[in-house]
């Protein structure tokens, strides 16, 4: 894992920046903030080679693949095959995001598919991995709120 550092409130007005216009360039940036190119240059960098910006396919909407519809499905694992049955699931691409949690289950997986009897292969594929005890789905209706940092962003940046 890439060792990440603080973001600090130029870092953050940089980034407000961007999602406001993902286009800029550096140098438009650099005049926006009043802060030198060079300098501009040098922060975007460490933040996408430490690992703080996250890659740019993680902000593709899984409706524009095809798959409408999200899940979040619960996953308990036999603590004896944790590790493969960790990487089994990871190789199936449905599969957009998943966590270690504390609770009934072991981990908690956000997945995308075209629709419920998608969302059903995707689970069978999930129960045929060794070490998958067992799976509970809970099925988004309609996301409420996206996936936001700008509130946090704009502390940081000191405007809040």
């Amino acid at each position: 894992m890439l060792s990440m550092h603080l973001v600090d409130a130029l870092d953050a007005e940089i980034l407000l920046t961007l999602d406001q216009d993902s286009q800029a360039t550096v140098l438009s940036l650099s005049r926006t903030l009043g802060v030198a190119r060079n300098t501009i240059h040098a922060r975007l960098k460490r933040l996408v080679s430490d690992g703080t910006l996250a890659p740019f396919s993680q902000r593709v909407r899984t409706e524009a693949l095809g798959l409408p519809l999200t899940a979040f499905i619960s996953i308990s694992i036999s603590q004896s095959s944790s590790d493969e049955a960790t990487a089994a699931l990871r190789s199936i691409p449905e599969i957009i995001e998943m966590h270690a949690t504390t609770g009934d289950a072991d981990l908690l997986a956000k997945v995308a598919a075209k629709d419920p009897a998608d969302l059903h292969r995707v689970t069978n594929a999930m129960l045929a991995i060794a070490g998958v005890v067992r799976t509970s789905t809970a099925m988004s209706l309609v996301e409420v709120m996206p996936a936001r940092t700008v509130p946090l962003l704009e502390a940081v940046a000191g405007r809040k």
